[in-house]
């Protein structure tokens, strides 16, 4: 039979009884085990280091100090070492005893080798987990952070000590902006702070639902609900339980949604959609929304108390005009990251290149802004980015401006369509405006999608 390579692996053995010492020892050798051992607590403390041993075998019955007090020295010198008791029948309820002050668990004699071979390899098993589970733990905040936006301006340094305040709290969240000033991010870096940062943060993107699908999309179906519906599926609300609930472009929703939202919000309860069964749920709320909620709620097309319920702490996000010292902070970080995903060696950005980023407009704000680095490191060459590598800016510098209403119009229409990829319904959404009015300024502009 194959032995493990178990010398990681450190076990100390406590016993006045020499036979037992050395019984015990070769046993655990034999399994390759790094091992040593001592006849009473004075050698015993010795030889005890925090971080040299993984588990200790204490026998209760010591000459001068016995293994319960032992135990419990131990555990000052070393918490994280798991002790286990060696007891005759006549002391096991000092055994029992130790188990309150730390020990793992006890085992009498006799003592059965194989036993205590499965009681080590069933510890060191648990420690594998914990070490891995704070191994991921941390791979998580990593993940999180490194998507976190940059900055350095005093206007984006007010939004993110709001986010700190706000973060450890499970207060329902507004993120207020323009399209594309990040929002989504921000929403994550709450999340990631937030005790719910181990359990996921799911989003529905409220302008892109189509007609019809919405309550699925938030409730989930049984199977059989609708025509299509093949088999039961989970709703985002439900997917969200323990985690975050994101809801961008919270502006969007239809009059039965909102109502529909309201009641989860309020009772953390609803059913599958063609289900009887309630589902009970627990999330911490952030929405996002470029939209004028309070002229919708006068309007009639969003609901008072909804707006309410949504509008309990605000983050307002500054366009990327109004935060110029963040603009080459971020085309720098946006550098770095499409440089290591396209294998590239580019380095910088030349003089001639910051005074386009830095003077730009950024009608787009910092979408528009990633969109133009990404494109620029795919035709950069060497190891610099070069203002001819920023097309988008630098052929918009050199042609003649026209200022008239319909030109700020057309180039804004453009953008936005730019940004929503040719996606009429979400393009619609960021302007404010029907998707049948878009349709019209696109042909009477000649707009590309």
């Amino acid at each position: 039979m194959a032995v493990k390579n178990n010398k990681s692996v450190g076990i100390f053995i406590v016993d006045d009884e020499l036979s037992v010492r050395d019984s015990l020892t070769k046993w655990f050798k034999e399994f390759n085990y790094r091992v040593d051992s001592a006849g009473d607590a004075t050698e015993t403390l010795k030889k005890i280091k925090p971080g040299k041993w993984d588990i200790a075998f204490l026998d209760i019955k010591l000459p001068g100090m016995d293994g319960t007090e032992l135990n419990r020295k131990i555990k000052e010198i070393d918490p994280e070492i798991k002790t286990i008791m060696i007891t005759a029948h006549s002391s096991v309820e000092s055994a029992v005893k130790s188990l309150k002050d730390g020990a793992y668990d006890y085992v009498t004699k006799p003592v059965d080798p194989d036993y205590l071979i499965h009681l080590v390899e069933k510890i060191m098993k648990q420690k594998e987990l914990v070490s891995e589970n704070a191994r991921l733990k941390d791979r998580i905040q990593d993940f999180y952070e490194h998507d976190q936006i940059p900055c350095q301006s005093p206007a984006m340094e007010r939004v993110y000590d709001l986010i700190e305040a706000v973060a450890p709290t499970d207060t329902t969240v507004m993120i207020r902006g323009e399209s594309g000033t990040g929002k989504e991010l921000l929403a994550r870096s709450i999340h990631s702070a937030s005790p719910r940062r181990y359990f996921p943060i799911i989003t529905i993107n409220c302008g892109g639902l189509t007609p019809g699908l919405t309550e699925s999309e938030f409730f989930g179906h049984e199977k059989g609900a609708f025509t299509g519906a093949l088999y039961r599926r989970m709703g985002k609300l439900e997917m969200a339980n323990q985690g975050t609930i994101f809801l961008d472009e919270v502006g969007c929703l239809d009059a039965k949604t909102q109502t529909d939202l309201l009641r989860v919000i309020e009772s953390k309860q609803f059913t599958r959609v063609g289900g009887d069964k309630e589902i009970s749920v627990d999330f911490r709320l952030i929405c996002a929304t470029n939209r004028n909620l309070e002229q919708a709620v006068e309007n009639g097309e969003f609901r008072e108390d909804l707006y309410y319920r949504l509008n309990v702490f605000a983050v307002n996000v500054p366009p990327l005009r109004e935060r110029r010292p963040d603009i080459l902070l971020l085309a720098k970080h946006m550098l770095k990251k499409f440089t290591i995903g396209m294998n590239k060696k580019l380095i910088r950005f030349s003089p001639e290149a910051i005074e386009l980023l830095e003077n730009h407009a950024w009608a787009g704000n910092v979408r528009e802004l990633r969109n133009c680095v990404e494109r620029a490191v795919v035709v950069a060459v060497g190891e610099e980015v070069s203002a001819e590598s920023l097309p988008i800016i630098s052929n918009s510098r050199h042609q003649p401006q026209d200022k008239s209403l319909s030109a700020f119009e057309k180039s804004h229409i453009q953008s936005i369509l730019d940004e929503a990829g040719g996606n009429i319904m979400q393009a619609a959404n960021a302007l404010g405006i029907d998707r049948t009015t878009l349709y019209n300024k696109i042909e009477k502009y000649g707009l590309r999608r």
